[in-house]
């Protein structure tokens, strides 16, 4: 069983039982799976043929505290007349529901959309600036007391030393990983900092954008919802490393500045970021690892071969960290 916890009691009569307390209606026979590998998720059609999509949040993940965080950010998202998909209210008054077999669900409303695409095209991104901006608007309004903190000694320092000690890698690339990780520590203790710390999507990649024909952009799956500098939410965007991003930054900075202002000194801090990243999945693999369906997919992981490849590209992440030097004037 993964360390995250499994579905093996979440069968479709557990969650057809769900969705007709939750909305007090009755449900057709469709029951679409769709894709998420950490959570449940479901699209369903109510008798009167409306659409909705369930989530099933993964076991042991977030507390329900955890859980009503997310949702009052989007709802407050909402209120904003910001485009995000929030939580319905279920007929219990809240937006949590409890399965029988105790997994916590929520259910929002079926939205379409197509992929975001923002090669190169500067009105995207400063429209992307402009929707982040208002997003972190609200999102320093009041602080989350029950998410993660996007913080090195926070979070980082305990992955790390999971990954060393939990036995995922052999005798072989051990000593070479120790190395590369320990220095990736002491460099995001010594360097990263976070003047402003407020709530986050904290996933905001392209994957989490869609583009609705005649409305715009909207953000979807606040999931991975943290409090951290505002920054997080921008360089996911990018397509590559930010020396290579120049004038997609520039133009991401033009349209969120337009609505809130950011402290330029803290584009040091996305290097760092990708670093935590990088350990964070590491982590996150090793943590569920005896999964079936982590090992169907990903049948590789672990092996000799595997670290060898991750420890360069850890060493390749320090020296993009010493490269970096953007000019950090205040705006």
């Amino acid at each position: 069983m993964s360390e995250l916890g499994n579905f093996d009691a979440l069968t479709p009569e557990v969650i057809f039982d769900a969705a007709e307390e939750a909305l007090n209606c009755r449900f057709s026979g469709v029951l679409m799976p769709l894709p998420s590998y950490i959570n449940r998720v479901y699209e369903m059609e109510s008798r009167d043929r409306q659409r909705y999509i369930f989530k099933f949040y993964r076991p042991g993940r977030w507390s329900r505290a955890a859980l009503l965080e997310e949702h009052l950010f989007t709802l407050e998202c909402l209120a904003a007349e910001i485009p995000v998909i929030a939580p319905l209210r279920l007929a219990s008054g809240s937006t949590l529901g409890t399965a029988a077999d105790g997994t916590f669900y929520a259910v929002f409303p079926k939205r379409w959309g197509r992929a975001l695409e923002a090669d190169d095209d500067s009105d995207v991104w400063f429209r992307l600036g402009s929707l982040l901006g208002r997003v972190h608007t609200v999102g320093a309004k009041r602080p989350a007391r029950h998410r993660l903190r996007l913080d090195p000694r926070e979070t980082t320092v305990s992955e790390v030393a999971r990954l060393l000690t939990c036995g995922v890698a052999s005798q072989a690339v051990l000593p070479q990983l120790t190395a590369v990780l320990k220095e990736l520590l002491r460099l995001l203790f010594a360097e990263f900092h976070a003047d402003e710390v407020i709530r986050l999507h904290g996933d905001c990649h392209k994957g989490n954008i869609l583009e609705r024909p005649g409305e715009g952009l909207m953000v979807i799956d606040f999931d991975d919802m943290v409090s951290g500098p505002p920054v997080q939410d921008l360089w996911l965007l990018l397509p590559g490393p930010v020396e290579e991003c120049g004038g997609e930054l520039e133009r991401l900075l033009a349209g969120y500045q337009l609505i809130r202002e950011f402290d330029r000194s803290g584009l040091r801090q996305i290097e760092l970021l990708r670093a935590m990243r990088m350990i964070y999945f590491l982590d996150w693999c090793a943590r569920q690892r005896h999964d079936y369906n982590f090992q169907e997919r990903y049948p590789n992981w672990g092996t000799d071969a595997f670290w060898r490849s991750e420890t360069a590209a850890l060493a390749e992440q320090l020296g993009r960290i010493a490269r970096y030097d953007p000019c950090c004037g205040r705006t």
